[in-house]
């Protein structure tokens, strides 16, 4: 059966977005020429091991237009364009990615993951929507946890978690660059 993984860039304070929605705080830029290759590769392997991604609203919105335009972005950008793609949105009646396959917009995005994961393919990816991933965890359908642990504090922000969680830690690897890898599963 497919998981879905959530992925989250991360202070190590366990802020996810700063007061203003900003994340100044992420670094460990994957696709430079300097770039630590043990870092590049993680994440080469993690975009390798979805073939679903799952937006809410707002991060489609902020993403829609630099992302299907993003060349500098190279091999991971090619590969995060040609994923599928579904928005979570009870507002959106299309969702278009530039040139490539628009987005399904979803307004049950528990139902349409439960779905999902009974078929068959790669895992499936939420990517940033703190709002949802909020819902999908209280749904129980978030596998996975992936934080990219930034070497940052910030105090204030929109933290990972807001509610009690008990995790199962999988795998914790440091980089480099400072980032922290940690992949926890959902204790269910």
């Amino acid at each position: 059966m497919r998981k879905l993984i959530v992925q989250q860039w991360v202070t190590v304070d366990n802020i996810a977005a700063e007061e203003d929605g900003g994340l100044s705080f992420v670094s460990g830029e994957p696709f430079s020429e300097t770039t630590d290759p043990a870092f590049k590769a993680s994440v080469m392997a993690f975009i390798d091991s979805v073939d679903t991604m799952i937006l809410g609203a707002n991060t489609y919105a902020q993403s829609k237009d630099y992302w299907p335009y993003a060349d500098e972005q190279g091999e991971f950008g090619q590969k995060l364009n040609n994923l599928t793609k579904f928005v979570a949105s009870s507002k959106l009646d299309d969702a278009p990615w530039g040139d490539f396959p628009a987005a399904t917009v979803t307004r049950d995005p528990a139902a349409t993951i439960r779905k999902l994961k009974e078929q068959d393919g790669k895992d499936l990816w939420l990517w940033g929507s703190m709002k949802l991933m909020h819902s999908l965890l209280d749904a129980g359908v978030v596998d996975e946890v992936q934080m990219r642990v930034c070497p940052v504090a910030r105090g204030k922000g929109t933290r990972i978690f807001e509610d009690r969680q008990d995790l199962v830690l999988v795998e914790a690897t440091p980089f480099e660059n400072g980032v922290v890898l940690l992949r926890y599963e959902i204790k269910k």
